[in-house]
C-alpha cells in the first residue's frame, strides 16, 4: 500500500502515547482499533510485540501482538501461543482478543477445538461484560455466533448474532467494535439504553435517546435534569423506572437550550411543575429557532422535538435551592458547548451533572458556537468544586471524561490553546496547525486523560482557529469561494470527462488510507456524472471505511457518514 497524502494523527498520536510507561487499558484498545480501522495490521504487530518487549508483564500488549500477528496470516501457530500465554498472565483482555483471533480461524483441521475455545473465553467476556468497555460487545456476540455456528449450536448462534447487531451474512463486519447504533426512525444512540444509579434517590436514563437525562427522587417529588429529544422516548425511561404514583415531577431544570436536552420536556410537564434555565437560555433557544438540525439520523423519524421552552426561573449565579430536603446546587457557566450552561451539582452526594460543557466538538460542529476559552474556565470551575462524579449529557463523556482525567486534561488543553494560538501568530493555515499532532508531555502522567485530550484536539483546534482567524487565509483560501460543482467541473477536466477516472483515483486514495480525499474525489464525480454505478459504489465503500475509523473516537462524524450511506447499525445488546 502506498504511503498516505494526509497525516493519521489520531493513531500516530495513539502510537506515541502507548509506548508511554504509564498508559492504561483504554489507550490499548482505541489504539488496536485505529490500527483495524486503518487495515494496518502488519505495522500494529510490530509495534506491539515491541511493546511487550518493553514491558514483559503487560498481558494486553502481548495479546495484541498475537491477535494482530494472528490477523496477517503468517506464523499463526505463533500467534496463538502468545495468546495463550497471555491469558494465563491475567483475565480479560486476553481472553477477548484470544477469542476473536480463534473465531476467525474455522476453516481449518482443528476447527472445532478453535471454536470450543472462542467459545468458552468469548463466554467469559460477555458474562463479566461491566468489566469491558461497551464498544467491544458487539465484537464478542458476533465471533461467539460465528463459533456457535461451528459447533452445531444453531439456536445460540441465532441468539448471539441478534444481540451483535450485525446481519447473519456479514463475516467480516466493519463496524465490530463500536457500541453506536443509528437508524433512520430512532436516530443515534451511543449504546444500549440503560438506568444508572450513581447515588441513592438518583437515575440517569442512558441512550434512551441521543442525550441522556436524569430523575433525583425527593421528599417533595421528583426533580428531572433535562429531557431528551422526544416526548415519547421519556415516557419509555419513566415507565421502566416506575417511580410512585405519588411522586409528581416538581421541577426540571436544563442544562441548556439544545434540542437533544428540552426536546421531549412535554412528558415531565404537570401541574405546577417548575422549569429552571440558565439567564442565557432565552437568547440561546432565539438562536436555535432560527437553526435546523441539518442530519436527520440526529432524532430519527420517530421524535418531534419540541422548540419552544418558557422557564418559570432563570439563574444568573450560582443558586442553591432545596427540594424535598435535597440540595441542587445551579452553577451557570459559559461551559464549552453553549453560553447558556447550567451546571447541576448535588453536595450530599458528590454528583455533578454538567450537560455539555465538556462536548469534545467544543459547540455544535453545524454552527458557529462553542468557546474553548469557556470549556478551560469551567474545568476551573469543576476542579475548585470538587465533585466525586461527573454525569455529562451523553454516555461516551460520561464514561471518559472523568474526575480523574480533569486532573490532566485542563492543563492538556491550556497548554494546546497557546499552542494555537501561537501557531497562528505564524501564519500558519489550519490544517498546518492539525498535522503538527500536538501532545503536550504532561499527558505521560495522566493516562487517563490522554484519549479525552485526543478526542477534543482537532475540535477544539478547529474553533480556535475559526473565532482568531479571518475567512481569508494567509494561504489563499477564501479569496475566492468555489461551489462544490466549480471543483467537480474543473476535477473533470483532468479526468478527462471520465467517469472511471474519477472511481479510479478514489479507490487508490482509499486503498493508501485517504479516506477524507478520497470522498470529496467520489462526491465530485458523481456531482459530474450523476448516473455512475461505479462512483457509487466507490463512495458507499468509502463512506463505510469513514463510519469504521470514527465507530468509537467521533459518533457526530460516525452518525453524518451513515446518513451519506444510507446505512443503518442496529444496536448490541
Amino acid at each position: 500500500m502506498s504511503t498516505p497524502i494526509t497525516r493519521r494523527r489520531f493513531l500516530e498520536s495513539l502510537k506515541e502515547a502507548g509506548s508511554w510507561p504509564a498508559a492504561d487499558r483504554n489507550i490499548m484498545v482505541n489504539l488496536a482499533i485505529a490500527f483495524i480501522a486503518a487495515r494496518a495490521d502488519a505495522e500494529a504487530a510490530g509495534y506491539f510485540a515491541g511493546v511487550a518487549d518493553a514491558r514483559p508483564q503487560d498481558a494486553s500488549a502481548l495479546a495484541l501482538t498475537g491477535f494482530f500477528q494472528a490477523r496477517t496470516g503468517r506464523d499463526t501457530e505463533d500467534a496463538l501461543g502468545l495468546l495463550d500465554k497471555a491469558a494465563t498472565m491475567d483475565l480479560g483482555l486476553p481472553q477477548y482478543f484470544r477469542g476473536l483471533a480463534l473465531a476467525d480461524r474455522l476453516d481449518g483441521t482443528d476447527a472445532s477445538k478453535a471454536a470450543e475455545q472462542a467459545a468458552a473465553d468469548l463466554e467469559f467476556v460477555l458474562a463479566v461484560r461491566s468489566e469491558f468497555p461497551p464498544g467491544l460487545l458487539r465484537a464478542a456476540f458476533h465471533g461467539l455466533a460465528r463459533a456457535y455456528r461451528q459447533l452445531g449450536r444453531d439456536d445460540e448462534a441465532e441468539a448471539a448474532q441478534r444481540s451483535s447487531g450485525l446481519s447473519p451474512a456479514d463475516d467480516d463486519p466493519r463496524l465490530i467494535f463500536t457500541s453506536f447504533s443509528v437508524t433512520a426512525r430512532d436516530g443515534m444512540r451511543m449504546a444500549p439504553p440503560r438506568i444508572l444509579r450513581p447515588a441513592p434517590g438518583v437515575s440517569v436514563a442512558t441512550s434512551y435517546d441521543f442525550g441522556d437525562f436524569a430523575f433525583v427522587q425527593t421528599a417533595a417529588g421528583i426533580v428531572a435534569i433535562d429531557a431528551g429529544t422526544s416526548a415519547e422516548r421519556v415516557r419509555s425511561a419513566l415507565a421502566d423506572l416506575a417511580f410512585p404514583a405519588d411522586q409528581p415531577i416538581t421541577h426540571v431544570i436544563v442544562t441548556h437550550a439544545h434540542f437533544d436536552h428540552v426536546g421531549g420536556i412535554a412528558a415531565l410537564l404537570g401541574p405546577g411543575t417548575q422549569v429552571i434555565a440558565s439567564a442565557g437560555f432565552p437568547a440561546e433557544q432565539e438562536r436555535q429557532r432560527h437553526w435546523s438540525i441539518p442530519f436527520r439520523n440526529f432524532t430519527g423519524t420517530g421524535a418531534s422535538p419540541i422548540r419552544q421552552v418558557e422557564p418559570d426561573a432563570l439563574v444568573s449565579e450560582t443558586t442553591s435551592v432545596t427540594v424535598g430536603g435535597v440540595e441542587f446546587r445551579l452553577i451557570p457557566t459559559t461551559g464549552g458547548e453553549t453560553p447558556d450552561a447550567l451546571m447541576v451539582y448535588l453536595p450530599a452526594s458528590g454528583l455533578l451533572f454538567t450537560g455539555d460543557v465538556m462536548m469534545p466538538y467544543t459547540g455544535a460542529p453545524f454552527t458557529a458556537e462553542g468557546s474553548p476559552e469557556g470549556m478551560l474556565a469551567t474545568l476551573r470551575t469543576i476542579r475548585e468544586l470538587g465533585p466525586q462524579r461527573l454525569i455529562h449529557g451523553h454516555v461516551p463523556l460520561t464514561e471518559n471524561f472523568t474526575v480523574e482525567a480533569l486532573a490532566g486534561l485542563e492543563p492538556a488543553l491550556a497548554d494546546l490553546h497557546e499552542f494555537v494560538l501561537a501557531r497562528i501568530g505564524e501564519n500558519l493555515t489550519l490544517p498546518e496547525i492539525l498535522d503538527r499532532g500536538y501532545l503536550p508531555s504532561g499527558l505521560r502522567e495522566h493516562p487517563a486523560a490522554t484519549l479525552p485530550y485526543l478526542v477534543i484536539r482537532d475540535h477544539f483546534t478547529e474553533r480556535l482557529h475559526h473565532q482568531r482567524t479571518g475567512y481569508w487565509q494567509p494561504d489563499g483560501h477564501g479569496l475566492d469561494p468555489r461551489s462544490a460543482g466549480d471543483w467537480a467541473a474543473a476535477l473533470d477536466l483532468l479526468a478527462g470527462g471520465n467517469p472511471a477516472a474519477f472511481a479510479r483515483t478514489a479507490a487508490t486514495l482509499a486503498d493508501q488510507g485517504d479516506l477524507g480525499l478520497a470522498l470529496d474525489i467520489a462526491r465530485a464525480g458523481e456531482l459530474r456524472h450523476p448516473g455512475s454505478t461505479e462512483l457509487d459504489e466507490v463512495r458507499r465503500r468509502v463512506l463505510g471505511r469513514l463510519m469504521e475509523q470514527h465507530q468509537v473516537s467521533d459518533p457526530f462524524k460516525f452518525l453524518v457518514y451513515a446518513e451519506l450511506a444510507g446505512a443503518e447499525v442496529s444496536p448490541v445488546a
